[in-house]
């Protein structure tokens, strides 16, 4: 579908940044985590409560490094929202760090082929809308590239070349759901992403920001 702006072609997922409390403690906990590298912190006092709307997803080669990152997260002081259990999909866990954020560790296997290699095969931002279909064209007026859509469900977008995370949409309660937490929530989404072009502020209220 061809894109309402030139500006808008040039337009893609460059980073993402978590607002937190506490910055070095947040950085002690995500090096320990082991995902570091593919986020920034900054410092944030902006209310905040329940769910956020979003959640950070780990894809992962088999379940016993699904387990070394739980384990990792909850070492480090994270929270287990969902157990890592198999199911219908594959085999995964829900984790809560410190600072608020929701991260899903999962794999599409469900028997143990291998050692835990704590290596990462796909980091998703999985933004919970109310509205797909709306919030996808969205996006794809401002040059985004749809790489996988069903429907009014989810929508995934072609990563960008700046950044090693994948940006894709679900619905918000369905989202709240998947990851064992209420619906509800108020305030910031404590969560600012990094564009290749201008800044805007999407139908949900996720702020894009031009990245540093």
């Amino acid at each position: 579908m061809a894109t309402t702006a030139s500006t808008a072609a040039r337009t893609s997922l460059a980073s993402v940044t978590l607002e937190v409390a506490d910055p070095e403690a947040a950085h002690r906990f995500y090096t320990a985590f082991g995902v570091d590298t593919y986020i920034r912190l900054r410092a944030s006092e902006a209310h905040s409560a329940g769910f956020r709307g979003f959640t950070l997803g780990l894809t992962v080669s088999g379940p016993a490094t699904v387990d070394g990152f739980v384990a990792a997260a909850v070492d480090a002081g994270a929270t287990v929202l969902k157990p890592a259990a198999k199911s219908l999909w594959g085999y995964g866990g829900v984790v809560q760090a410190p600072d608020g954020t929701i991260w899903k560790i999962a794999t599409s296997a469900k028997k143990d082929t291998g050692p835990d290699t704590r290596a990462i095969d796909e980091l998703v931002l999985l933004l919970g809308v109310e509205a797909v279909k709306a919030t996808r064209q969205f996006y794809v007026d401002r040059g985004l590239t749809v790489a996988k859509s069903f429907g009014g469900k989810y929508t995934e977008f072609a990563p960008g070349t700046s950044s090693p995370v994948k940006l894709a949409l679900y619905k918000r309660r369905a989202l709240a759901k998947d990851l064992g937490v209420p619906a509800d929530g108020t305030g910031s989404h404590r969560i600012a992403l990094g564009s290749t072009a201008d800044a805007f502020t999407d139908p949900d209220g996720f702020v894009w920001e031009p990245a540093a």
